[in-house]
Formats: C-alpha cells, structure tokens, sequence
C-alpha cells in the first residue's frame, strides 16, 4: 500500500471514530432528556396523587390519578370510553383531511390568478382573526346540533390560516426554476406541478402537522355546545354534573391522542425526508 493510500485510510478511520463518538453522545443525550421527562411526569403524578391523600388538594374538585385509572378502567369495561374516543377521532380526521384538501385547493387557485388573491387576502385574514368559538353558535342555528356543525366548527379554526400559509409558500418558490419551465416551453399548469407543488411538499407535511392539532381543538370546541357523544361532551357534561374524573380523564387522553396523531405525522415527515 502505497504512503498516499496509508494517509487515506488513516483519514477515513479518523473520520469514522469521531462521527461513531457524536453518534455516541447524541444517544446518551437522548436517553438522558426522555429520563428526565420521565422524572418529571412520575413526579408530577405522584405529588398529585400524595397531595389529595393527605389533604392539600380537595380530590373531589382536582380529581386524583387512581380516580382517573379507576374510571378509565369502568368506562372501559362498559365500552364507553372508546366509543366516545372513536367518535372524537372520526370527526377530528374528516376535518383534518377537508381542512387540507380545500385548504390546497384554494391556495392553488389563489397562486394561479393574482387578481383573485389580491381580493380575497383581506377577507381570509379577517376569517382567520376572528375567534372561531363565537361562530359555533351561528354553526348550531344554521346546521344543528349535529356531527356537521362539529365538523364545520373544526375547519373553521385551521382552514384560512392554511390558504394563508400555503399561498404564502407557493408565492415563495425560486423565480429562476418558474423560468426554467417557461424557457423549455412549459406552460403554467408544469409551473404548478413540476416545481410548485414539489417543492413545497415539505412545507404542506408541516402544515399538516399543525392542522391535525388545530382541527382536534375546533372539533373539541365543537363538541362543547353541539354533540351528544365524544371526549368535548364528557369534558362539558362532566364538569356540569361535577364528575371531575371525567373531565380530567378526557383531559389526559386527549393530550395521548394528540400526541400520537403528531408522531403519526412525524413518522411520514422523517420517511419523506429520507
């Protein structure tokens, strides 16, 4: 083996020893943060729990977490529980996928005629301004109290800032690939599928991200005036009847829902990414 080759290959497990050390350290600081937050939620719980044991906290009105595996597992026995889980998760995807496919569609025809966006731009900021929670009630009059108005109540709260942040990022794409296509004889429809659409395929899985949580709030919301069934209504019929334990039983899997919709989404991020 010649001296150059001997340099090469020294360089090579150099280079591998180092990136092998950070590969290293990335883990253990990872396994160090989840130990961490691991800490933090087991001793949240247990001071929870000790604090209505002994009387700082009024377990009736806090609730406490034996209470809430207590009436998980009864709810679960009976089959309520995952009735009213499955009733919030369809209606939080049917918004989520609406909120995404109009929320494209009319960004995609706002970026191919400008004069239409220039007269729709004030309305979709006023729209999306205005707190959706005061437009449930006039969703009720118009519609019911049904699954619709939850629906409708859920695109709502993530429909106009998607058009807004979708033609914003379609705006913003590279003027010089724009003019590639027009140069080799393309037309604006292969301007909008082969450069402005890909290109802000990141940008909509992102978008998605944001929305999954934004549609499971307007879907919540919803359910707090309009429904009969669904986590919103266990939160409002419990506190009106003072079942805390439903409430904060709700509460927390409501935030595991939300947590795994996410990772869900993460999950096809990362795959894309690849």
């Amino acid at each position: 083996m010649s001296r150059k080759n001997r340099k090469v290959s020294s360089e090579s497990l150099n280079i591998s020893a180092a990136q092998k050390a950070y590969v290293r350290k990335h883990i253990l600081r990872t396994r160090r943060i989840r130990i961490y937050q691991f800490i933090i939620l087991i001793g949240f719980i247990a001071f929870w729990e000790i604090s209505t044991l002994i009387g700082i906290v009024d377990s009736f009105i806090f609730s406490s977490p034996s209470r809430v595996v207590k009436t998980i597992a009864e709810m679960t026995v009976n089959g309520q529980l995952f009735y009213h889980i499955g009733i919030t998760l369809l209606e939080t995807l049917i918004s989520f996928a609406l909120v995404n496919l109009v929320g494209l569609l009319v960004a995609v025809i706002l970026w191919w005629n400008d004069s239409i966006a220039k007269v729709l731009e004030p309305y979709l900021i006023v729209l999306n301004s205005l707190p959706k929670s005061a437009l449930a009630p006039v969703f009720i009059v118009w519609l019911g109290a049904n699954m619709k108005t939850i629906i409708v109540a859920a695109i709502s709260v993530a429909l106009f800032g998607s058009i807004i942040t979708l033609h914003s990022d379609f705006k913003a794409v590279e003027e010089d690939k724009i003019k590639l296509i027009y140069t080799l004889g393309g037309n604006k429809k292969d301007v909008l599928l082969k450069v402005v659409l890909p290109a802000n395929i990141p940008s909509l899985i992102s978008l998605m991200k944001v929305n999954i949580g934004l549609s499971l709030v307007g879907v919540i919301i919803g359910e707090f005036l309009a429904a009969k069934a669904g986590l919103g209504y266990l939160i409002i019929y419990g506190s009106q009847v003072f079942r805390l334990d439903w409430v904060i039983m709700s509460i927390v899997i409501l935030s595991i829902v939300a947590t795994g919709l996410y990772k869900v989404l993460s999950y096809f991020e990362k795959r894309y990414s690849k």
